[in-house]
């Protein structure tokens, strides 16, 4: 995998670079509620700029299906570049078509330029390589130079991720560079004790790492809604709480096969339960209940991790040289449930462990909490990725990168 530093080597003063960024910001309408992955992709555009190359920016946002749809424009995102950079971006409101051609061909050496959402297009998405392959040709036309700077996407097998740089000159950026080089300190001469931390709503989303993991970790501390279907496979009543029947035979064969290897596998011990889910807008007071996992009551549901967890969550990563954690322990976005996430990442903060936090929410629940992100080792941009990564998969955009 050619690095940028190479590209910056040969020389790319006057040329177009195409930089696939990853600013999949979440939008509160127009305004941008968390820059954390613009900021990430920094460090790329202005090495670029200042060895005078022009630079053409191109990301996705959001779902929308193959048409414009201004609730993910990326405008926004362009504006708030500018701001960081400190320099004037050019935008396009189209992705291939002339306004595109006229924002890259106005460039001056050292300026950006930012398309318009890449996902507008139906060639991005499609499943169909034809497709894919037509709209890669007509983005290379915009560009001499490709540097993969989106970590967040390159698990996804798409035009701009894949096809792309398998047809240009291709480099990784300095934030692709950095999250491969971390993963790596998770799968290859693990410092131990290694402790991955896992919660969300899901135990599908998870399953498949938690197999690899199980090779891999020493202990595996579970949270998040994810919790619940563990819990009923252990026989626990989890009321309404969040449930997903159809798992629980793959969380007894986790559990079983944790015992086997000495894996040591934590579930929660007591929870907050209120029988209705919290009102995000207003954040109005839930009042929960804290009980035990084995006395939570049929009419109401599980929504963070309670008090006796957090201090036994905290416990399993004091003695921790490594670890990995995705996924909160709770609603974090409600105050009344956030405590748990927040123990999480306090316990990654006091420790002396390498510690990743693995992207998505986990991302953005330490900067909604109010953590400097420079107490953790590292925080990855993409919760997915890591998580493809880490279960052992090819991703795409990295295989492109080393064709």
């Amino acid at each position: 995998m050619k690095t940028i530093d190479e590209l910056l080597a040969q020389g790319v003063d006057g040329k177009r670079v195409f930089v696939r960024a990853d600013l999949n910001v979440p939008l509160d309408g127009t305004t941008i509620t968390d820059d954390g992955r613009i900021r990430a992709v920094l460090p790329t555009i202005k090495a670029l700029t200042a060895a005078g190359a022009k630079v053409v920016v191109a990301s996705h946002l959001g779902r929308p299906k193959g048409e414009p749809d201004q609730a993910f424009s990326l405008r926004p995102a362009a504006a708030r570049l500018a701001e960081l950079l400190g320099a004037p971006v050019a935008f396009a409101a189209d992705t291939i078509g002339s306004e595109a051609h006229d924002a890259v061909n106005g460039l001056q050496p050292g300026h950006v330029a930012v398309i318009e959402n890449l996902r507008f297009h139906p060639g991005e998405t499609s499943k169909d390589p034809a497709a894919r392959a037509e709209l890669a040709a007509r983005l290379e036309a915009l560009a001499d130079v490709y540097v993969a700077d989106g970590f967040g996407a390159v698990h996804r097998q798409h035009a701009s991720v894949y096809e792309l740089p398998r047809r240009m000159p291709a480099y990784a950026g300095y934030l692709i560079s950095s999250e491969v080089g971390v993963l790596k300190k998770l799968t290859e001469d693990v410092k131990r004790p290694y402790v991955v931390v896992l919660g969300g709503a899901k135990v599908s989303d998870k399953l498949a790492v938690i197999e690899n993991l199980l090779e891999k970790a020493d202990r595996i501390l579970i949270g998040g809604g994810m919790a619940y279907t563990f819990l009923k496979a252990k026989g626990h009543e989890v009321g309404i709480s969040l449930l997903q029947e159809d798992q629980i035979p793959a969380c007894l064969e986790y559990l079983a096969r944790a015992e086997k290897r000495g894996v040591e596998f934590v579930l929660p011990v007591d929870v907050l339960v209120s029988p209705e889910f919290p009102d995000l807008k207003t954040k109005a007071p839930a009042n929960p209940t804290t009980v035990g996992t084995d006395a939570i009551p049929a009419d109401q549901e599980g929504l963070d991790i309670g008090p006796k967890t957090r201090e036994l969550y905290a416990a399993k990563l004091a003695d921790a040289a490594t670890v990995f954690w995705n996924g909160p322990m709770g609603v974090f976005e409600h105050p009344d449930y956030a405590e748990g996430t927040k123990a999480v990442a306090q316990a990654l903060v006091d420790s002396p462990a390498f510690s990743v936090v693995g992207g998505g929410d986990s991302a953005a629940a330490v900067r909604t909490l109010g953590f400097d992100e420079n107490a953790f080792g590292h925080i990855s941009t993409g919760g997915g990725a890591s998580l493809e990564y880490l279960e052992g998969k090819t991703l795409p955009g990295l295989a492109a990168l080393e064709d």
